[in-house]
């Protein structure tokens, strides 16, 4: 099968300062069109484990992961190029893969891969907006015309009537940005060849939302919209005076030490160790070419979407929030305050302040987020002591089934 990996008009690398799924959970019931299953031969099922935390063990894995290891190689069945997952437990750590992270060379992915984590961006902002919160810098309930005066009008929008609050848990009615047809098809379908290294101003994103209608008006209804999220990051920067990458890092990533994780600003590259990201650019035809995407600007998707990072940090991070390394007990109990996600999503999701809540099948309660960008689609997931976590990732958007990896690692 043929994989488009031509790379023209690349800009110079720039120095460091999404697309995120609409409605989109870790188990893929937030909606989204049915995914389109594709034939790839490339090698088998790989996996490791550890009991030290670095995942460096070999060996065919723990047998309680044997159902998710079975999870990663169907994905690749089904299409995924490759499949790669961390779990921790009170027994270590463990690694499973399955596939390739290159088509081209045959690179096994490797437990330390980097990729673009999408929308899981959304808790790491919404992180900073409760710590600033916390110190009384502004009220969650304070009225986004008060933060960004004159940015949300237009098309019914009213940004004296949406909340800081609103934002975070995507009740404020505002428009999702991502789902403007042309803007979609420039960014994600057949005008990514030629856009993928532009630059998008938050300000550009927030006025292509505007000059749609809003969903309901404010504090009604549910609808997941990156705008929410692109306003949280002007909010932070109207705040503090530094940009929402420059605040997580110093709030979040040196704290934790979380050294594979980065809001990239517009750099398209993606550091190393990474494998390739790949993409059908929204063809249904199970035929269609397959698009090296690995290089894009990330500003299309700003604090909605745009940072990358590893499994091993992404664990970090969560587990630290969970445990309140991060929040007051307050702040952490407003983000934990979830609301019903509405009718056309199953029962027992809820959505919080960038954080994500769900009942499995088998009476296991998770938190976290998911994230899916072009060619890349993520999920973190952990209990709610945060003593059993994973997170994974799959090198293509267009294939695999993440319910079913969560599934199978918390309900076997």
């Amino acid at each position: 099968m043929a994989v488009r990996t031509k790379r023209t008009n690349r800009p110079r690398r720039s120095a460091p300062a999404h697309r995120g799924g609409a409605r989109r959970a870790w188990l893929g019931a937030l909606g989204a069109a049915a995914l389109v299953s594709t034939a790839l031969t490339g090698p088998a099922v790989a996996a490791s484990a550890a009991r030290n935390g670095d995942g460096s063990g070999a060996g065919a894995g723990r047998a309680g992961h044997h159902a998710t290891q079975q999870q990663l190689a169907a994905a690749v069945r089904d299409g995924v190029p490759g499949a790669l997952a961390r779990v921790t437990d009170r027994d270590g750590v463990w690694n499973g893969s399955a596939g390739v992270a290159d088509l081209t060379t045959g690179r096994e992915r490797l437990p330390r891969d980097i990729y673009r984590i999408a929308s899981l961006t959304k808790t790491f902002v919404a992180t900073v907006l409760l710590q600033l919160a916390a110190e009384g810098r502004l009220d969650l309930d304070d009225t986004v015309e008060s933060r960004l005066p004159g940015v949300v009008r237009g098309s019914g929008h009213d940004g004296r009537t949406v909340t800081v609050r609103q934002l975070l848990n995507h009740t404020s009615g505002v428009f999702n940005y991502n789902s403007d047809p042309e803007f979609r098809q420039k960014v994600a379908g057949d005008g990514f060849l030629t856009h993928r290294y532009d630059t998008w101003q938050p300000e550009r994103l927030v006025a292509l939302a505007m000059s749609h209608p809003p969903y309901f008006a404010p504090g009604t209804g549910f609808h997941y919209s990156n705008t929410n999220y692109i306003l949280a990051g002007m909010i932070v920067e109207r705040v503090t005076g530094r940009s929402y990458g420059t605040e997580i890092e110093r709030r979040i990533l040196r704290p934790l030490k979380l050294r594979a994780t980065s809001a990239p600003g517009t750099d398209v590259r993606m550091p190393r160790p990474s494998g390739r990201a790949y993409s059908k650019l929204l063809s249904p035809d199970p035929a269609a070419e397959i698009h090296d995407v690995t290089e894009l600007n990330p500003t299309v998707a700003g604090a909605s979407g745009s940072m990358i990072s590893d499994s091993a940090d992404l664990q970090r991070f969560y587990r630290a929030l969970l445990r309140g390394e991060l929040l007051p007990a307050k702040q952490l109990g407003e983000m934990m305050d979830t609301v019903d996600m509405g009718a056309d999503v199953p029962s027992g999701y809820g959505y919080g302040l960038g954080l994500l809540r769900q009942e499995l099948p088998c009476g296991v309660e998770i938190w976290g987020h998911s994230g899916d960008t072009r060619g890349s689609r993520s999920a973190v997931a952990m209990t709610r002591d945060a003593s059993h976590s994973i997170a994974f990732n799959f090198n293509a958007d267009w294939a695999g089934d993440t319910k079913k990896v969560v599934e199978a690692e918390f309900c076997g």
